[in-house]
């Protein structure tokens, strides 16, 4: 039986109920990393849509848009940029802060991350209030490089991050939603 490659994605994921806190339902990708099936299944789904254009850098977020994003760029031949939460990088770094449900977050690049010009696909693993993803995307605007899109596995559209990103002019992508 052949089914949709973005639902059988979305039906791979995890929901766990109450967690972090009471009333959020986490949803885990590591059944899909888990599985050698699902994992090629949701890479090919990147591949496909950015094999054509002209990209120079994936640029993914701490941590798990590492994982998908490193992949995804030696899929490519492409190189990979860090975004990193802050005080991880041994080099210097430019940093952005934002805010977050209780407090503020900052994310930062090395200087030298991304050339003036360079056309950057920004990845992470999920897309909730859009604070990351935002920040990030600035980071790289600020260094001079041209974001092409935000992806990322999920959207949670009902906590506005995606309208926050479309907002500021960022197309996005993402495989599914909930």
């Amino acid at each position: 039986m052949h089914t949709d490659p973005a639902e059988y994605i979305r039906n791979a994921i995890r929901s766990v109920p109450d967690w972090p806190s009471p009333g959020v339902t986490f949803r885990d990708i590591t059944p899909i990393l888990q599985d050698p099936r699902s994992f090629r299944v949701l890479v090919d789904l990147f591949v496909y849509r950015y094999m054509r254009q002209r990209l120079d850098l994936v640029a993914g977020v701490d941590a798990r848009g590492f994982i998908l994003g490193s992949v995804l760029a030696y899929e490519l031949n492409l190189g990979f940029v860090p975004v990193r939460k802050k005080g991880k990088l041994p080099y210097q770094t430019l940093a952005e802060e934002y805010t977050l449900e209780y407090g503020n977050a900052t994310v930062e690049m090395h200087t030298d991350a991304v050339k003036p010009g360079q056309r950057v696909l920004l990845i992470d693993d999920l897309i909730a209030t859009g604070g990351t993803m935002v920040a990030a995307a600035k980071l790289l605007q600020r260094l001079g490089a041209n974001v092409v899109e935000a992806a990322a596995i999920i959207d949670l559209p009902e906590l506005g991050g995606s309208d926050i990103l479309k907002e500021t002019g960022l197309p996005i992508y993402t495989v599914c939603s909930f």
